[in-house]
């Protein structure tokens, strides 16, 4: 029986679907976009529809045990989106995509290597490419499982990347930070030599990235004043 939720969760996955559209992540249905459901299942895209006719009853409920329930056939990679569910308790969501500039890195058999400190957004010091496989098959859902080991993405050889997110937003903004990335490695090797940071280096930019964003960390350096500054032309106090 769907509930609130359930139609809330759809149509989650209808907006990450047309936001791989508009920017470009994903031509025409090449994409797929799954959240987790409950202990037993998720919601998956379905194969082969455009993204802009989709409707929240068009998205189909996958179960862990391989049983799909709705009015359309779920995503022809359902494969992964199960496996990567049922191994990772922490993802909420998961998005596949065909970037450009990924894609093409993809199918060259290249990782994204610690280039660029941002790297570390997918969880490690590099951002692995997976072997080739055939799309949708137990294969590639195996291989895909293997490359993201301690990672929230990964290239797919001849394929394209898949992100991961606690929601379906978070999981849209690493897919557009990896074609970021992806473009910027791509500049970089036309450009000829290319540096790599070390892994202590990297070490460093992960503890960093533990606490990025968070509000209730203190910073050295660096001391709160409320809510404003003084007004202009009032003493400041000496710094320390």
């Amino acid at each position: 029986m769907s509930t609130e939720r359930d139609e809330e969760l759809r149509r989650s996955i209808i907006i990450g679907c047309r936001e791989l559209a508009s920017r470009g992540l994903s031509p025409g249905t090449s994409g797929n976009i799954s959240t987790r459901r409950d202990a037993e299942g998720f919601f998956v895209s379905p194969t082969g529809m455009s993204y802009q006719e989709l409707e929240p009853s068009d998205i189909p409920v996958v179960t862990f045990d391989g049983c799909w329930y709705g009015r359309r056939r779920p995503s022809s990679e359902w494969r992964f989106h199960r496996d990567i569910f049922r191994s990772r308790i922490e993802i909420g969501a998961i998005v596949h995509t065909h970037s450009p500039m990924a894609t093409a890195l993809a199918c060259t058999r290249r990782a994204i290597p610690a280039f660029h400190y941002m790297v570390a957004v997918a969880g490690g010091d590099d951002i692995r490419c997976a072997p080739y496989y055939t799309f949708g098959s137990q294969a590639l859902s195996d291989a895909a499982l293997e490359a993201l080991v301690d990672r929230r993405a990964c290239l797919l050889a001849h394929h394209g990347v898949i992100a991961l997110g606690a929601d379906v937003a978070a999981a849209v903004a690493l897919a557009g930070e990896v074609e970021d990335l992806a473009t910027k490695y791509c500049a970089a090797l036309a450009l000829g030599r290319l540096d790599i940071l070390d892994a202590q280096e990297m070490a460093r930019v992960l503890e960093k990235f533990r606490t990025y964003g968070r509000q209730d960390i203190p910073e050295p350096d660096l001391e709160f004043g409320g809510d404003m500054p003084p007004a202009a032309g009032r003493v400041h106090p000496e710094p320390r």
